[in-house]
């Protein structure tokens, strides 16, 4: 026990320093899971691997670049007036909390008439970049983001190319032919459940994202062009569970406050973002996947703090499907299945 808790702090700590290294690596085998179902598609049709791979990758890519090109807009006007949106929400957020304000004067009276002495302390100072030192930042990091982003468009079209090869000439270095069945077993079972997840679990979410869109198009009156926006928002945002819809939530409750000043229309967004994702979440998502990859909300609450904390945005994507490879892993190896039932 005490070495294996060792090794997983090892493990963690590792990936932790070279996540430069893994986190585009596990990304681009994350985006080939998705891939694959639609290569094989493409391959019925009797076209190459290479060329199926390269038509799949360069459509999501197009599709990447055409919903960039409708969001960039709204998204630019939503950033530039953030401070002008705040400065709005203040006064109505202060209307709100005027009990509590009240009640807090009114306990400060008490203190003062016992005698207690208020002391003021001194504000420390904050020292803000100026724009000119945001863009110098910007324009440094800009080279390593898209080098980034190149690297993972390049490692998925090349696992989507050769990783089949790659795990036939690997399963060959095994020992034994009992070791290599199993490998192939474990192997098969993570692409078959992996692909079947990822690509299930995408198309759940876009279906969420876009109800979410009509939601606040028709119901709460936004103009189309922040409707995809947010829609959007809440796919990806689906992606990771419970954290994401509930940032989603409160987005959309500022979002609400920040667009109506009654009180009901504001939480109307927040309420149509809820109710969906309730929707989704109890009945739609559960009725279509199953149990197979169920696990344990407790479990998957540890993974995601862990995951984000350590990997940021990418790490709560990968959250999901690291922990169901890992189940499935654990489910296949004589001896382990009793972890495997831990984790649901």
């Amino acid at each position: 026990m005490a070495v294996l808790v060792l090794a997983t702090i090892a493990v963690g700590a590792v990936a932790w320093l070279a996540q430069s290294v893994i986190l585009p690596v596990l990304l681009a085998i994350f985006l080939s899971l998705i891939g694959n179902p639609i290569i094989r598609a493409l391959r019925k049709l009797y076209l190459p691997r290479a060329l199926a791979a390269i038509l799949v990758v360069a459509g999501g890519l197009t599709l990447t670049g055409v919903l960039v090109a409708q969001l960039i807009e709204p998204a630019k006007e939503w950033a530039h007036d953030v401070p002008k949106q705040v400065s709005k929400l203040t006064p109505k957020i202060k209307t709100l909390i005027k009990p509590v304000q009240d009640a807090n004067r009114v306990a400060e009276n008490i203190a003062q008439a016992a005698g207690s002495t208020a002391t003021t302390a001194q504000k420390p100072m904050v020292v803000k970049a100026t724009s000119e030192e945001d863009k110098v930042i910007s324009l440094a990091t800009t080279p390593k983001h898209l080098t980034q982003v190149f690297s993972v468009i390049l490692l998925t079209l090349f696992f989507m190319i050769f990783g089949e090869n790659l795990q036939r000439h690997a399963i060959d270095l095994l020992p034994g032919w009992r070791r290599k069945k199993l490998t192939v077993e474990i192997l098969q079972a993570i692409e078959r459940e992996m692909s079947r997840y990822v690509l299930t679990i995408s198309a759940i979410n876009l279906a969420m994202g876009f109800a979410i869109a009509l939601g606040l198009y028709f119901i709460a009156g936004m103009n189309l062009q922040e409707t995809l926006l947010w829609g959007t928002m809440a796919a990806l945002l689906n992606f990771a569970p419970y954290l994401g819809p509930a940032i989603g939530v409160l987005v959309m409750l500022v979002v609400g406050f920040v667009q109506e000043d009654q009180l009901w229309p504001a939480l109307l967004p927040a309420g149509i973002y809820l109710a969906l994702h309730t929707l989704e979440g109890q009945i739609v998502t559960p009725l279509i996947l199953g149990k197979r990859l169920a696990i344990s909300p407790l479990i998957l609450m540890v993974a995601l703090l862990v995951f984000g904390s350590g990997w940021g945005i990418v790490g709560l994507l990968l959250a999901v499907p690291l922990l169901a490879c890992v189940k499935i892993v654990l489910s296949k190896i004589e001896g382990m299945e009793g972890w495997a039932r831990l984790l649901e």
